[in-house]
């Protein structure tokens, strides 16, 4: 199982960045975001969706990020140049936390889940999530966690009351200016 931070210190294609987060609660959500900003890389990102090619590391790219507190799942909402959005990736994941830096982090159950803007939804990593059980990497446990995580995101959006795509177009625009939270008024 692999830890992954919101920093993404250690990506080394990103030779500039900027790095927000905050703690957030109300009735929306409850948990981190963060904000990770591009602003020099040594090559695109590019990922294939179907038939579909998509660049979703880019310079001018951010990613905003939810932590939702007690679940296990991770979204992250990913934005072109222009902040207009690109997909939406969401992670299986078995835990999460914050290290004493104050950097989000979960434990990656391999299952993911990624919603494209023209509402396509795919599954992957199913082989990935497989292969950890075979290896001993994840317990039976986890196995059927990342599987039950993963189906009922898709229910949630398959019913259209999974809440983090017009939250996170909302919040793109409402918490953040060049890579920082706005300060609220």
């Amino acid at each position: 199982m692999k830890r992954k931070f919101g920093d993404r210190a250690n990506w080394r294609r990103i030779s500039r960045r900027r790095f927000a987060c905050r703690y957030v609660e109300s009735d929306a959500f409850t948990g981190y975001i963060t904000l990770y900003t591009i602003y020099n890389l040594k090559e695109p990102l590019w990922k294939n969706y179907g038939n579909h090619t998509y660049r979703i590391a880019d310079k001018g790219y951010s990613w905003l990020q939810y932590f939702p507190h007690n679940s296990h799942y991770i979204v992250t909402a990913m934005f072109d140049e222009r902040n207009e959005i690109i997909q939406w990736y969401i992670d299986t994941c078995k835990t999460q936390g914050v290290t004493e830096q104050g950097v989000p982090w979960f434990d990656d159950l391999y299952l993911d889940v990624v919603v494209l803007r023209n509402g396509e939804v795919f599954l992957l990593d199913e082989d990935e999530l497989d292969d950890a059980l075979t290896r001993g990497d994840i317990t039976k446990e986890d196995y059927q966690l990342a599987i039950s995580t993963a189906k009922n995101v898709m229910k949630a959006i398959d019913a259209h009351q999974f809440p983090y795509f017009l939250m996170s177009l909302e919040d793109r625009k409402r918490l953040f200016d060049n890579g920082e939270f706005r300060r609220k008024s």
